[in-house]
């Protein structure tokens, strides 16, 4: 086992998650790194989870622990939240999979068409990384193109067409990917984020098959996108004639009922949805404009149909919980509540920064709170604070292992899990896990002074 950190710090976290690191040691014989998912590795070890409830989950130890991940942002309205509970243990003993349409499915797919603005035609499949593999390919078959564009340091999943560079390019000045060949990487034209000039030289140069954006900016904001960006690139697309897929995987039903889409009033060709879309179990969803869905039609006007299987396409389990959350979601009380919650996270942790005189910053937009140390620019005197505002590429960076594996060990021995250097806030966090976070960040800038890894 890797040993990153070795402290009084690291010393104290083995001896308060002794369980997680027995379970992380079985772990490793069974998983490749011991994990299920690349972002739930952590050195020494990761915390092993019993049970969730509202945003406090409990570990195996039983600690309890103000949770930012939320599910990978599946998980809005909190952690096993009552109307989706009773919603899927009432389908659970009616049936789980009927290999058959079912009314559910519907009921499902109206409450998308009702909340998104893009959303003509819906077909469910089981996750955000299909989604927008069935974006692209049906963006094929109706432009008769084959390249696609993207921005570097947007994450589209992990299937091959889109996972190139979803990260920048730090070591090797490529975005090459393992496993991904040359042939399919010649399809993939990567644009820098935020530039509408060199989109439309992309366009022009490449005539590709489509455009796919992060809603708010790679992996949620950590290099933001504005409305404005959105704005002007949905009018070059529809000039340019190409179509654009808004990637709302993360953003859709979380920043507005109708996802960035709704917030910022601008209508994609194709939006492609997963997480909150299915209330915290799998499910995922392409939706869009009808001539275009068309392509997965029998004998439709293309001449070229779109293959789709795929099993737990729309199960009901998926539906009814999806039903329940969005019902909720809805009312857009959820979203407002946790973009409440993250902008009093992001103001109260930069006074803890700016008190103890700590180079680090927090900024993000919505419901998302990202972490940067380092930083050595202006302070944020609002909000609407980007730092290096000039140069987004400082935002897309690796964090050193050392220090990252010592702010998370810190964090979670006071009680807070955060998502990496990020947090996503819910509908259930509450005043009291605001000021215990903001307090669990005051000493944990303490502990790693101690360590010697922050000034």
């Amino acid at each position: 086992m890797s040993q990153v950190v070795s402290s009084a710090l690291e010393q104290e976290y083995r001896d308060t998650f002794p369980e997680s690191a027995n379970h992380f040691q079985q772990g490793r014989e069974t998983f490749p790194s011991g994990v299920t998912h690349d972002a739930r590795y952590l050195e020494p070890f990761p915390v092993y989870v019993h049970s969730a409830t509202g945003s406090r989950k409990q570990t195996v130890e039983g600690r309890e622990l103000i949770d930012y991940w939320m599910g990978h942002g599946s998980m809005l309205l909190g952690h096993s939240h009552p109307a989706v509970v009773a919603a899927v243990q009432k389908q659970a003993a009616l049936g789980t999979h009927y290999g058959a349409c079912h009314e559910s499915e519907m009921r499902w797919a109206e409450w998308v068409i009702n909340l998104v603005p893009s959303a003509e035609r819906v077909r469910f499949v089981n996750s955000g990384t299909e989604a927008t593999l069935m974006a692209l390919r049906v963006s094929r078959i109706v432009s008769g193109k084959t390249k696609v564009i993207k921005f570097a340091g947007h994450f589209h999943g992990w299937h091959d067409g889109l996972i190139p560079g979803a990260d920048a390019p730090h070591d090797t000045g490529s975005y090459a990917m393992p496993g991904v060949t040359d042939s399919v990487m010649g399809d993939l034209v990567i644009v820098p984020p935020n530039n509408l000039a060199a989109l439309e030289q992309a366009i022009d140069e490449h005539d590709p098959a489509c455009v796919f954006v992060e809603a708010t900016g790679g992996h949620f904001g950590a290099v933001p996108v504005r409305g404005e960006f959105l704005l002007g690139l949905r009018e070059l697309t529809e000039r340019k004639g190409v179509i654009l897929v808004c990637d709302e995987v993360i953003t859709g039903f979380r920043v507005h009922p109708g996802g960035a889409q709704g917030y910022y009033e601008f209508v994609p060709d194709l939006t492609t949805m997963a997480k909150i879309l299915a209330g915290g179990l799998p499910g995922g969803a392409l939706a869009g404009r009808a001539d275009l869905m068309a392509a997965l039609e029998f004998d439709n006007p293309h001449g070229k149909k779109m293959k789709h299987p795929g099993t737990f396409n729309g199960n009901p389990l998926s539906a009814a919980a999806g039903i329940a959350a969005l019902e909720i979601v809805s009312t857009g009380e959820p979203c407002s509540h946790a973009s409440e919650v993250a902008r009093r996270l992001r103001t109260e942790i930069n006074e803890v920064f700016a008190r103890k005189n700590t180079p680090w910053v927090a900024y993000g937009e919505f419901s998302a709170v990202n972490i940067l140390p380092n930083y050595t620019g202006p302070r944020p005197e609002s909000d609407d604070f980007i730092p290096h505002d000039n140069q987004l590429e400082m935002l897309d960076i690796n964090f050193d292992r050392k220090l990252t594996s010592a702010f998370r060990m810190a964090l979670l021995l006071n009680g807070v899990d955060f998502f990496g250097w990020k947090a996503m806030t819910s509908a259930a966090h509450s005043e009291e896990d605001i000021q215990q976070t903001v307090a669990a960040f005051d000493r944990m800038i303490d502990r790693l002074r101690d360590e010697g890894l922050s000034e």
